[in-house]
Formats: structure tokens, sequence, C-alpha cells
């Protein structure tokens, strides 16, 4: 089907993402009408309204609205990689982990925590992108000058990954106290608790480059659907298009893991579901991806912090549940004949 007859479907998914942000805003503890969140934002946009009272207003524009605008960019970027490296490897198993990213931000977000090198999110957000660059240059120095090779800087992630998991799990029963042990084990799930308006800033400046970049290359991820050899002889040279997108999701996932924790299947499970509402073409593909899995995990967090009220669960529980049923849903269908 041309895009043309399926742009309707991206509009109608950039719509429901905007009623989300919305509605999102209003759910909590503290009931907020819509009403009142556009006066905060008129407020803080300098137009002339009748301001909020404080703790209202401070309810919508300090907490409510920048962990809404994170969730919406840690999904919709997590879900972009997560397409974009299924495209790379050909492997429907691959999502924005693959390079050990995950497993190096655990570990530098627990050393901040355990060995107290700094204080507040700022600190841990620090040490878990340290720890996911880390990650990532012992595994292109694993894979070697064939770095670029799918095979290649797959197995030497999967190595990496399980080497971070061992050093984390170390440094967690060598030295961290039960209250540590607590916030690193909320941590490692997913959390958006730590959202302010700078890690949102930071956020949206990467994520928005990350996707312009692999939107760039689109042309090429759909080349690769049919192998490198097709790619090269369409005028793409696979080991450049690789190296560019296998750092460019790299970073992406650096900066939003350590701005939110592991968040899990996202990156998994809604590139899958978006193919089957937009199809395969990458130029398509990749913004539904980034608008679809902002609504999915801005919904996700909304339950982790409204269900259990006043107790707050991690957003990976969440997404687990929700992802994991859905994954095996989508592989039956998948399967059919």
């Amino acid at each position: 089907m041309r895009l043309a007859a399926r742009s309707p479907v991206l509009l109608t998914a950039t719509l429901a993402l905007g009623i989300s942000v919305a509605a999102a805003v209003t759910i909590g503890v503290a009931d907020l009408s819509v009403g009142q969140v556009v006066r905060a934002l008129a407020g803080h946009a300098g137009l002339p309204v009748t301001p909020l009272p404080a703790l209202a207003d401070s309810i919508v524009w300090d907490l409510r609205l920048p962990r809404v605008a994170l969730a919406g960019l840690v999904g919709g970027g997590l879900a972009v990689c997560g397409a974009v490296l299924q495209a790379l490897t050909r492997n429907p198993l691959a999502d924005p982990y693959l390079l050990g990213i995950s497993a190096g931000a655990s570990t530098g977000a627990v050393s901040v925590l355990v060995f107290g090198l700094g204080a507040g999110a700022a600190a841990l957000s620090a040490g878990a992108f340290l720890g996911s660059v880390a990650a990532f240059g012992v595994a292109l120095l694993l894979a070697g000058r064939r770095w670029t090779e799918p095979a290649r800087i797959l197995l030497a992630g999967v190595a990496v990954g399980q080497l971070f998991s061992a050093v984390t799990s170390l440094i967690v029963v060598a030295d961290a106290s039960a209250q540590t042990t607590r916030s690193i084990t909320f941590w490692l799930l997913g959390s958006l608790t730590g959202a302010s308006w700078p890690t949102v800033g930071l956020s949206a400046a990467v994520a928005a480059a990350g996707l312009l970049v692999c939107w760039a290359a689109a042309p090429a991820l759909d080349a690769f659907a049919f192998g490198a050899d097709v790619a090269q002889s369409l005028g793409f040279s696979p080991a450049k298009v690789r190296a560019l997108l296998f750092v460019t999701t790299a970073m992406m996932a650096a900066v939003l893991v350590a701005a939110s924790g592991a968040i899990g299947f996202v990156g998994l499970t809604i590139p899958h579901a978006t193919r089957m509402l937009v199809g395969a073409r990458h130029r398509l593909l990749l913004p539904a991806c980034a608008v679809t899995g902002a609504t999915f995990l801005i919904w996700a967090d909304t339950a982790a912090r409204t269900v259990f009220a006043p107790q707050e669960i991690p957003v990976g529980v969440v997404t687990a549940l929700i992802g994991v049923p859905a994954f095996a849903v989508l592989m039956r269908r998948r399967s059919a004949p």
C-alpha cells in the first residue's frame, strides 16, 4: 500500500498522542481538569489568564508535565531505536539494549548510588550515561574491526551485557545497604520519578536528532530488508550505514536509559505492532513508531503512578505485563497461515 494511503493512520496516532498528553497530566492523586492544565500552560507562556493556585500550578508544571513529556520522549525514542536495529540486523528480537547499553547504564547508576559519587537525579543520570557509553565502547572493542557486521556486534553486545550485569550484582552484594538496594531495584525496573525540565530538554534534543538521522537513512533501511547485497547493489554502503545507525541508536538509548532506567519491551514490541498498522516502509514506520511508542509509555507510566496510589510501581513492570502478552499475540499472528 502506498505511503499516502497509510498516512491517515499516522495522523490519527498523532492526534491520539496529543489527547493522551492532555489527559495524563490531569490524572493523579490530585484531580485536575483540562481547563486547569491549559491555564497553567498559558500562564507560563505569558498569556493573560487567571493564574492557578500555586499548589495546582506546581503540580502541573513541575511534576506532571515534565514526567509526561519525558515518558513520551523515552517511549518514542526507544521504539525508533528498536525499529532501526531490527532492520539493520534482520533480527525480529533486536531492541535498543542490543549493544549492552542497559547493563552498562545499570552499572553506572548503581556505582553512583552505592559509592556516593554524587547526589540527586543529575548524578544518577550522569553515571548511567557514562556506564552506557563504556558498555558500547567495550562492545566495539570485542567486535573488532568488523564491528559493523550484525552477527559480531550482536554477540559482543550479549557478552558485554552479561559482563556489566555481573559487575552490577557484585557491587550490590558487596556494598549496598538495604535501603540502597531498594532504590537500585526500583531504578533498574524503570522509573520516571526524576523527570525535570533539563532532563526533558536533553532527551528531546537527542531524540529529535536521532530520529532525523534514522529517517534520512530510511531508503537504506528499506533496502536492508532484502539483505546487505541488495542494499549495496542499490548504491548504499552497508558498512557506513550500519556504523552511522549503530552509533546513533546507541547514543539515543544511552541518553534515554540514563533519564528513565531500563524500560523493557517498548523497543521490542512497538515496532512490530506499528508495522501491522502502517507497513514496513521506514519513511512512515519511524515517525509512526515515535508516536505510538510515546503514547504507549505515557499511559504505562500513568498506570504505574496511579493504580496503586499512593504507592508507585516501576513503569518497567507495567510495560512487561503489557508487552509480553502483546508480543505473544503479534508472533502468533505472524506465524499464522
